[in-house]
């Protein structure tokens, strides 16, 4: 079973590709062997409604369109999963083929990291290094149109990302607005594979505190952190700085394995609660790993969300870390993925997720401890500088960029609080969650 929730059996990485997030995923790979489940006269009184409906269609309906009784069955589905909410859907063949190919951390695409409101397409994030993120699509753009398809009419989002999906090395025109300039752009974009890495840095900061960047979560996501804390730790230092500014989440499997480092063998992480009270189900710590006692802060934004929020919350619900930044997106109920027949596949709301004094995070995000917050402009600036480390010269980068490297207010900020003597000593934060 697997939770995508997070958002997705990981946040939908669709990236177009890519949802990757926000969905909390459960994915829970069930095989509905059943469309049919215990005998219930109000199921047998609506089902049959349907089938006369689609009987009668399929007995009378003249038109361009297909009307077989497989065809119209499909439809009706489409239509009851997809009216419940903006994560839950059913998912043909193709695309359920393809939803787990996003969820192994692998996809075809842009590289833009989207979320569907308000019948909007919005982007959450680009994804470093990818054809999104070099062509200057930002946080908060919307994606009007893709090759001269308007997506200003609410477009499912899985014809969206169809459209903006192809075949590696193919160009796609994509049609963008952005709200803060009310200024229209067009671009055109060369698709790629996108392969994410989970942690793309690892560093020692001044102060001798350890920094890592956390960008989305995946399978892989809990080795490759792991592998960053002992990293970290074989350097000798005094705490860690958690980045996970405008990750959209994953797997919740993926963000308990982030955060047990930092809890005892048992200790509850996080818990997700479905329709019924027995359905429950608690994500605990291993009792196997590396248990930090070391002080922890946490910087986040308005593009985290899903796991990242996990993380985040059990972390300050525990009076573990001291979290910098911004309000988080407020992602956080689970989706299962199910599967059915015919390779088909339904991706499904089924829980919400609670911190582990039982808070729920959803629709209203975790509010920083210290409120940091950043203009339009610095987040720009920053998102290049974060991408290009490469570069650390400030004149050449400067003369490559067109600006001087500006200072992270938000990463200096926990630094300050990091290498206060009261934290060091203590790795209590002295700061209760709100």
């Amino acid at each position: 079973m697997h939770t995508v929730g997070f958002m997705l059996k990981r946040i939908l990485t669709l990236s177009v590709g890519g949802l990757l997030g926000l969905l909390l995923a459960t994915v829970v790979l069930r095989t509905a062997s059943a469309w049919g489940f215990l005998p219930n006269r109000d199921l047998n009184r609506a089902s049959d409604y349907v089938k006369d409906v689609i009987d009668t269609v399929n007995k009378n309906y003249v038109g361009d369109g297909e009307a077989s009784y497989e065809q119209l069955a499909r439809e009706a589905i489409h239509g009851v999963v997809g009216s419940l909410d903006p994560h839950s859907e059913f998912l043909e063949a193709e695309d359920f083929r393809r939803l787990e190919d996003d969820l192994d951390g692998e996809f075809g695409g842009i590289g833009v990291q989207v979320v569907m409101r308000d019948g909007q397409m919005i982007v959450i994030a680009p994804i470093a290094g990818t054809p999104g993120e070099r062509a200057g699509i930002l946080r908060g753009d919307v994606i009007e149109s893709v090759d001269g398809y308007s997506l200003k009419n609410g477009a499912p989002m899985d014809e969206a990302i169809e459209r903006l999906r192809g075949k590696p090395n193919t160009t796609v025109q994509v049609g963008i607005f952005r709200p803060r300039l009310n200024k229209h752009v067009d671009l055109t974009l060369v698709r790629e594979i996108i392969t994410v890495e989970s942690v793309p840095e690892v560093k020692v900061l001044a102060g001798n505190l350890g920094y890592i960047q956390l960008v989305h979560f995946s399978s892989e996501t809990g080795k490759e952190f792991k592998a960053a804390l002992r990293k970290l730790m074989e350097a000798g230092v005094k705490g860690i700085i958690l980045d996970m500014r405008n990750n959209p989440g994953g797997l919740l499997d993926a963000a308990v394995d982030v955060a047990e480092p930092f809890f005892d063998g048992g200790e509850l992480v996080v818990y997700t609660q479905g329709k019924d009270p027995e359905q429950r189900e608690d994500f605990r710590a291993g009792r196997m790993g590396l248990h930090l006692k070391l002080p922890i802060a946490v910087l986040i934004n308005a593009g985290s969300a899903s796991a990242a929020e996990v993380v985040t919350g059990a972390l300050k619900d525990t009076h573990r870390a001291v979290v910098v930044g911004e309000r988080s997106f407020g992602k956080g109920s689970v989706q299962t993925i199910f599967q059915i027949r015919n390779g088909e596949g339904m991706r499904l709301t089924t829980a919400l997720y609670y911190t582990p004094s039982g808070v729920s995070i959803h629709k209203c995000g975790i509010k920083p401890h210290l409120e940091v917050i950043m203009t339009p402009e610095e987040d720009n600036k920053l998102r290049l500088q974060r991408a290009r480390n490469d570069v650390d010269d400030p004149e050449m980068f400067a003369e490559r960029f067109g600006f001087a490297p500006i200072e992270d207010r938000q990463l200096q900020t926990a630094i300050d609080v990091l290498t206060g003597a009261d934290l060091l000593s203590n790795r209590s934060t002295g700061l209760e969650p709100k």
